[in-house]
């Protein structure tokens, strides 16, 4: 994500089928979602994945394999959606929460029978169903649901989630908006496989993540079908609304790109759309192979303050400049195929896709990393950047300060400087291939730096990831 304008650092196919797709999930992965969830009280899931920050976000006792989400948007707002859920418990669950805020529950069923009892606690939606399901054991949710989405507002007073625009949705989730509009086991350590398929009134289009199955037109409404096979975070999944123009093409590596564009952005928005292609292969031969078979850009008009990394489609608030594309495109490796195990390590997303920012404009004719980092650093100690550490943000209100992006990147900065360019831009390389797909956490990447480099770096990373205030000049 950009960050927040109000911040210092200004923010954040074919066919037509309907075969759900379950993601393949890594070993790893599956086993730390097992062993990282909560699992609650006897044989009642956690109401949430015990993120230090947001501790409701998510859920223990189970894991969610695959989403198939039905969708109808109205104009005016309302949406009525049937999201049928694909799990497997781990651990036995008489009781397990999904998160959900603000719409009309019409009924639950597990493993197709009613749900013996389905309360509604704040954003937690508590489902009993009719029997005990046994540790192991995958079983299937369907929730009926209706409303008028309305977005959250997050801890440092920027909306996230289902974001109305005049003519239809901007629909971006970091990091709690996705309870919004479906319901869920919503903290990025749970990723699963998506299907979409979302009908709007007939001349807007409905976009979200992976690959067009197709669409069709009939009695006054649209319908489009999504698939996003890779494993995704919630936060992550869109299904924005709008009345976009549409470009699509395959890049020489065959990655399906779709544009959709608002038509009030197109023409400033081309320039910069024009450069995608050129701007995955620099990334690619960087980071290592784009980690997706789709891509392209959402562009809308719609004054929400920030850019969002949607999986494979990143969703702009208005035209992009060509640092902000560099930096969404980044996050495809670093936020979205690998993502963070916990909220407070957010600079493995923000502080890797800001430093791609330097990077580019370093091999592009722009200010060097070096001399990025310098005006960096020449900063007063009591100027914002200094006001926590990046390793350690602290709350929710902070995850996405300017400590978090710039801070984080000077930290893969000095990395850099300790260890040499062949060294350091092996880590970037290895922490994207090792965590393919799965998570990470910043002890992780300091033992993957280490060995990588043959280096001590525990005091590097303790000044620059978790000390307080402005570090002695490096």
């Amino acid at each position: 994500m950009t960050p927040p304008r109000r911040q210092p650092a200004g923010r954040r196919g074919t066919g037509f089928g309907r075969r759900a797709v379950l993601a393949t999930v890594p070993v790893a992965v599956a086993a730390l979602v097992g062993a990282a969830a909560p699992t609650g009280t006897g044989t009642t899931g956690a109401a949430g994945a015990g993120d230090p920050y947001f501790p409701l976000s998510g859920n223990g006792g189970y894991h969610v394999r695959h989403y198939d989400l039905t969708l109808r948007y109205r104009s005016g707002g309302r949406l009525t959606g049937t999201a049928v859920l694909t799990a497997r418990a781990t651990q036995q669950l008489s009781r397990f929460d999904l998160d959900l805020k603000g719409l009309t529950v019409d009924g639950v069923t597990v493993d197709r029978t009613a749900a013996t009892a389905v309360e509604r606690s704040g954003q937690e939606l508590v489902v009993t169903p009719r029997h005990v399901l046994r540790a192991g054991r995958d079983f299937t949710v369907t929730v009926r649901y209706h409303g008028t989405p309305k977005p959250v507002t997050d801890p440092d007073g920027s909306a996230d989630g289902w974001i109305p625009t005049d003519d239809g949705a901007f629909v971006a989730n970091e990091p709690q908006g996705a309870m919004t509009w479906f319901p869920g086991n919503a903290h990025p350590k749970d990723k699963s496989s998506y299907d979409f398929t979302i009908t709007v009134p007939k001349g807007r289009t409905a976009v979200a993540n992976g690959v067009l199955l197709g669409q069709r037109t009939a009695g006054g409404e649209t319908t489009f079908r999504w698939r996003e096979t890779q494993p995704m975070a919630a936060y992550l999944a869109t299904a924005t609304i709008g009345t976009f123009q549409v470009h699509r093409y395959t890049t020489r590596d065959g990655v399906q790109v779709y544009d959709a564009v608002d038509p009030r952005e197109a023409e400033a928005a081309a320039p910069v759309l024009a450069k995608l292609p050129s701007v995955l292969e620099w990334e690619s031969k960087l980071f290592g192979p784009y980690p997706f078979t789709s891509a392209g850009s959402i562009v809308d008009h719609a004054d929400v303050g920030y850019a969002l990394e949607t999986q494979t489609r990143p969703l702009y608030d208005s035209a992009p400049g060509i640092l902000t594309l560099v930096h969404e495109s980044a996050h495809q490796w670093y936020g979205d195929s690998v993502s963070p195990t916990s909220w407070k390590d957010i600079w493995l997303n923000e502080g890797f896709a800001t430093y791609a920012e330097w990077l580019y404009s370093e091999q592009h004719g722009g200010a060097s990393a070096q001399k990025t980092f310098d005006g960096l650093y020449a900063r007063p100690a009591g100027d914002g950047l200094w006001a926590y550490p990046p390793g350690d943000p602290g709350s929710g209100e902070n995850i996405f300060g300017a400590p978090v992006y710039d801070r984080g990147a000077m930290a893969l900065h000095e990395l850099r400087k300790a260890v040499g360019d062949p060294a350091f831009f092996r880590i970037l390389r290895a922490w994207a291939t090792a965590h393919r797909h799965g998570h990470g956490t910043t002890a992780q990447f300091v033992r993957l730096a280490e060995q990588e480099s043959g280096k001590r770096l525990d005091s590097l990373f303790h000044t620059w990831l978790f000390t307080k205030g402005k570090p002695n000049r490096p």
